[in-house]
């Protein structure tokens, strides 16, 4: 089953819950803004699919591209969460991701060389595409909308990532003779690139309320550039989630990307696909 199916059947047994099963009278859509500190932390899942320009310290370059639709098969590990802190107007955030992805497309060639007798050539081509990142955002937030329908706050912080690009390459070539081997050859190479590189970015955050219901529309939206490394990244979530007594539900789609310069690993990639989270407000 893939992530996709996963995050249905957790909205399904979510938001298809009787009411009185989690004291929705209770439910706390916007967030109150007061002098008491408010905390929630965010456990989510993100289907990430991959799509650009990875690049090795060898000059290799190729194009990553790990879908979404298969991304339990890409996934070989890791973690999300969020959290936040207010108080008053002033308040933190921060979001931590770790995964390892991979995929391993394969090619393979075979035909007839014009001799006589007769040559037959057969070449296999494997290539594995790695990534793993580790990405942790951090930034100050301020409140500057908070009403009964949409609650927003500005944020300027900073967002530091560790990938490591490897792409693993094996040629395998055989030859036949009138059908008999009488070559083999297999070439295999594996370069990487590990980059560092932290960055500055500016944004907003917050909710729209839904007709006065316990339902609401999550957004979030930043840029940056200027770490030395990167020519420019961004990143951009909107979904759909339901408040509850505790918390809430949500469901939205995510999008990151990152362009940085020849000397980093990642040349124009976006990361991008379906998020499912469950906040805990305290």
């Amino acid at each position: 089953m893939n992530i996709i199916c996963i995050s249905i059947s957790a909205l399904v047994v979510f938001f298809g819950l009787p009411t009185n099963a989690f004291a929705q009278s209770q439910a706390k859509v916007m967030p109150a803004v007061s002098d008491e500190w408010r905390f929630s932390v965010s456990p989510y899942v993100w289907a990430v699919g991959v799509s650009g320009d990875v690049t090795t310290n060898k000059g290799r370059s190729t194009t990553a591209n790990l879908d979404t639709n298969s991304v339990i098969n890409d996934l070989r590990g890791g973690a999300m969460i969020s959290g936040e802190a207010h108080k008053g107007n002033w308040g933190l955030a921060m979001d931590f991701i770790n995964a390892n992805l991979q995929n391993k497309p394969a090619k393979t060639a075979s035909g007839p060389y014009p001799a006589d007798p007769a040559v037959t050539v057969n070449a296999d081509l494997s290539t594995k595409v790695n990534l793993k990142d580790t990405i942790l955002s951090a930034a100050a937030t301020y409140t500057f909308l908070n009403n009964s329908s949409i609650y927003a706050d500005a944020l300027l912080g900073a967002r530091f990532i560790s990938t490591t690009a490897s792409v693993k390459a094996n040629l395998t070539v055989t030859g036949t003779v009138d059908g008999q081997p009488v070559a083999n050859a297999s070439i295999t190479r594996y370069p990487s690139m590990t980059t560092n590189t932290t960055d500055p970015i500016i944004g907003f955050k917050g909710r729209y309320r839904i007709a006065d219901s316990t339902w609401f529309i999550p957004f979030y939206g930043d840029i940056g550039s200027g770490g030395g490394t990167t020519n420019l990244t961004w990143q951009a979530m909107l979904g759909v989630a339901k408040a509850y007594d505790w918390g809430d539900v949500s469901l939205g789609y995510r999008a990151l990307y990152y362009d940085m310069k020849s000397t980093g690993s990642l040349q124009k990639v976006t990361f991008s696909g379906a998020i499912l989270g469950v906040t805990v407000s305290f």
